[in-house]
Parts: C-alpha cells; structure tokens; sequence
C-alpha cells in the first residue's frame, strides 16, 4: 500500500492512497466464492451455480462493495502509518477503480488544528460582585406570592400592578393603523409590555369609564412604518383588577417545594436559593467575559466535522427542550451555526490550556461541587452517593470543575476589574450574556 499525504490547509490534508489491483481481485474472487456457495438460481442447484455464472450476475456489485471496505480500510491503516489524527470522517474521491490495475484513490479529511493561545493578559475581565439583601428578598417573596395571586374586581382608580382589561384602538396621523386594535386586551399596568406612555395613561381610570392617550412610538420600533411616529388611542376600561396575593403560611410554602414552619424559615431558604443563584450568574459572567477574551485574542481554525457534530447535539437538545416530538434534522442547521462555533473553540481552547499548563481537576473541588449539587435535593447524602459510585457522573463534574480551573488560570494573567452590583443587576447581566 502506498500512502502519501498533501496539506492543503491549516486543517485540511488530501492522502492519496494506492492499493495493489492483485489485493483487490483476491478479494473480490473470495466474495464472488462465498457468494457461489449461497446464491439460489432457477436451473441450479443450491451452490453449484457455476463461477462464470456467478460472475457475470454480482461481478460487478461485488467489486464495487469491495472496493469500498478496502478503501475503508486502506484509509485507517494509512492514519496509523502516517500518525495522523482526523477530526472526522473523509470523503473519498477514487481516482482509479478499473479492473486489473491498481486502486488509487483520495481520502480528503480535516486534522484538529494547532493551537497557539494569544496574549491572555491582554483580555479584561468584570467580575460582578453582589449580596443577597433584605430588600431583594422582600422583592423576591413579592413575586412569589403574585404569581399565585387570585384577581378581584375593584370600582377604585387603577393603579400600577393592577390588571385592566380594555378594549383600544390606535390611530397615526389621523388612520386607524394595522396592529393597533384590540377587544378585551387584559393588561399588567407598569408591566412594560406596552409603548412607552400608554400603560401610564390608563393609571388613575376606573372601570366603565373611556379616555383618549397620546403617545410616540419608539425609535428603535420593530415597525419601520411607526418608528418615532406619534399616535393616538381611544381606550375603553372594561374592568380594573387588583391581586389577591396569599398568605405567608405552610401551604403557600409547600407550592414552593419548602417545608418551613414560619415566614422566618421560608425567607431562610429563599436566601440560600437566591445565593446559590447570584453564585452561578456571577461564575457564568466572569466564565463568559474570559471565553470573550479568548476568542479575541486567538485566532482558531475549526474543523467542519465538529461545528456539525455540536449543531446535531444542539438540535437534538431543542428538540428535548420542546417535547421530543420532531426529527431533530428537521431543525435548520444555520439557528445553531454560530452557537456551535463558539462552543467548538471554547472547547479546543480549553483543550490547549489543559494540556499546555498540565491542569487537573482538584479532588476537592470536585467534591465541593458535588455536595453544591446534591444541597439542592431532599436527600442530599444519597445524592452524593449516586455521583461517587457512578463514574461517567462523576467525570461530568471533573470536566466541570477542570473548566472552573481553566477560568481561574486565565483570570490570574487577565486584566480583572471588579464591579460592585445589584443581585437584579448581576441575574439580569447573566441571562443576557445566554440570551
């Protein structure tokens, strides 16, 4: 077998492999033999169809699938001869396939790239700190007990938190305007779902009564026909709402998954469920600035073999997300495209800082995080007995915690600025960094 192999890019190699034609004709004549003693033919008996019979029927079916194990082959055992590591499956492009002469043909597959990580005290870091106050676990409980809040009719003037329902319809330069008309639209006053001004000019109106808003469609409004238009709209209020919200007590506490005796006990384990939050939102921001910075400061060519690979894993996650009940392929691979990019880089970079700078996971820290997993359930010891006696568990939470480790090495090099914040601000910074 003669190999030889052409770089043809950073990441691309053609190998050009020729096998010998007798190889090939042993094998086809020991496939054409096997063949003979099982094929059923009308005027033969159960294998003594004679071979030129044989041949002329599969010759060239069974040259053909001949060809392709050999080429399947001859391609591994040429990676071993020539130590090189594909990032996926070639192509094949045969060049000569004739019988009696010589197969020659060419696998053209990527390799993983080299990698050299850029300048890592280049890259600036936020490093968002906050705490978990009084107030923000008032405002917490608050939004707890209004999303299991009752309505109740109010002859009262409407005020913010209050729910309307209106009937409205709205007018630009003197038109009705499509989209701008609704029945029975049941509206959070202060909730901002509307343009800015019309949920203030329904404040202070009751139910029965009707009223005419003037107000200016935004700039940046998804409609280019509106942007910065101003509008009018007659609104009637058909009924004003007020939440019922429920009491503080074991009841209201158990919706929640918490068994607590009092408002005491239940503001406790809202405070660790809100720390253990602005821990993780503030991880995932410094982990994300740090990913940033990488990519910015490292120029990375990536296999297509990989990108493809991550889009299936994210297409097979949306279809989970959404009940299951689809063909994941179904799902345009350009949604995911650039998702999976970034992950496919991320990866390697991690790779190459893990093996430059010999990084392991910490034992501890493996176990630390385990415990923070298993706090999260009613029987946390048997939780941490599961990872601990379930190997591929455990090593989902070594490659966790290797990533952590990866994070802290780069912010020991990079610029890191610290920014005191809000819990709100923090959560808010961190879900827009994954949006």
């Amino acid at each position: 077998m003669q190999v030889s192999v052409e770089t043809t890019s950073n990441i691309e190699r053609r190998m050009t492999i020729g096998v010998p034609a007798q190889e090939i004709d042993q094998a086809v004549e020991k496939r054409l033999q096997e063949t003979a003693r099982t094929v059923r033919m009308n005027g033969f008996r159960p294998g003594k169809v004679p071979m030129r019979v044989v041949k002329r029927r599969f010759g060239d079916s069974v040259r053909q699938e001949v060809v392709g194990e050999v080429m399947r082959d001859s391609y591994v055992k040429a990676l071993e001869e020539k130590d090189v590591a594909p990032a996926g499956w070639p192509r094949f492009e045969p060049k000569t396939m004739e019988e009696g002469k010589d197969l020659e043909f060419v696998a053209i597959f990527e390799v993983m790239p080299e990698i050299e990580v850029g300048d890592l005290s280049q890259i600036e870091v936020e490093k968002m700190t906050a705490e978990v106050t009084d107030k923000d676990i008032d405002k917490m409980i608050d939004n707890l007990r209004r999303q299991q809040a009752t309505m109740k009719s109010v002859k009262r003037k409407s005020k913010k938190k209050d729910t309307v329902t209106i009937d409205f319809k709205g007018y630009v330069d003197g038109e009705a305007f499509e989209g701008g008309e609704a029945t029975d639209h049941r509206l959070e006053l202060g909730s901002g779902q509307m343009i800015p001004g019309f949920e203030e000019g329904i404040i202070g109106a009751k139910a029965g009564e009707d009223l005419e808003i003037e107000v200016t469609f935004p700039e940046d409004y998804h409609n280019e026909e509106l942007k910065g238009k101003a509008a009018r709209f007659e609104i009637s209020v058909k009924d004003v709402e007020e939440p019922q919200l429920p009491e503080l007590d074991a009841e209201f506490f158990q919706r929640f998954g918490i068994d607590a005796e009092d408002e005491a006990g239940f503001r406790e384990e809202v405070k660790k469920n809100m720390e253990r939050e602005l821990k993780q939102a503030m991880s995932a921001k410094v982990k994300n600035d740090v990913v940033d910075g990488l990519l910015e400061t490292t120029e990375i060519e990536i296999p297509a073999a990989l990108v493809d690979q991550e889009i299936d894993r994210l297409r097979n996650d949306a279809v989970q997300r959404f009940g299951g009940q689809m063909d994941p392929q179904q799902l345009p691979k350009e949604i995911f495209e650039e998702q999976a990019k970034r992950r496919v880089k991320t990866g390697l970079l991690f790779q190459e800082i893990v093996k430059a700078n010999d990084l392991k996971a910490d034992p501890e820290k493996v176990d630390e995080k385990i415990r923070e997993i298993a706090s999260t359930y009613e029987q946390p010891e048997e939780v941490i007995t599961h990872f601990n006696s379930n190997p591929d568990q455990k090593a989902q939470i070594e490659s966790v915690v290797l990533e952590d480790t990866v994070v802290d090495f780069v912010l020991d090099k990079a610029k890191v600025k610290e920014k005191k914040a809000k819990y709100d601000e923090v959560i808010q910074a961190a879900q827009q960094q994954q949006g």
